[in-house]
């Protein structure tokens, strides 16, 4: 079985703005993000991102822009030796319904548990929000909880 750093997006890897970072132009790396991503990769863990999108069912942006964003992101990890495994996101919100993939449900970590062959004693989850910590619980992982938009550092 495989280890794996699940990780927040926005204010873990990114700025978190407080109107959704949905555009490139809005997309900041926060320090110590690539150093930090590297490490974790170089100790074996898989990095795979869980995160919450509602500003979709808000209607604020689209899944393709959430797409468009992530291929970006990825592509400036991978120019730094980075490889995202996967990038799993809930497009509801509490505003148009409940659903079980929205953190603080645990369905996005189960699935990656399932295609990835995730040992989740091994692994852990680093969100800067309560939801976060919630979600790592409900699956099963340790959580991390760090002050959102600060330097990136790695917990193990």
């Amino acid at each position: 079985m495989k280890k794996a750093a699940f990780l927040d997006r926005d204010g873990v890897i990114n700025v978190d703005v407080l109107d959704y970072t949905s555009r490139v132009e809005n997309f900041e790396f926060l320090p110590g993000v690539f150093d930090g991503l590297k490490s974790l990769q170089k100790k074996g863990f898989l990095l795979i991102v869980i995160t919450n999108q509602g500003g979709i069912a808000k209607g604020l942006y689209t899944e393709e822009d959430v797409d468009t964003l992530h291929q970006w992101m990825c592509n400036q990890l991978e120019q730094n030796g980075i490889h995202i495994t996967e990038i799993y996101f809930c497009p509801h919100h509490d505003v148009s319904g409940k659903c079980l993939c929205r953190k603080p449900g645990s369905l996005m970590f189960e699935k990656a548990m399932a295609r990835f062959d995730i040992d989740m004693k091994q692994s852990f989850f680093m969100g800067d929000k309560e939801t976060d910590v919630q979600a790592a619980i409900a699956a099963g992982v340790r959580p991390v909880k760090v002050v959102v938009n600060s330097t990136f550092s790695v917990p193990v």
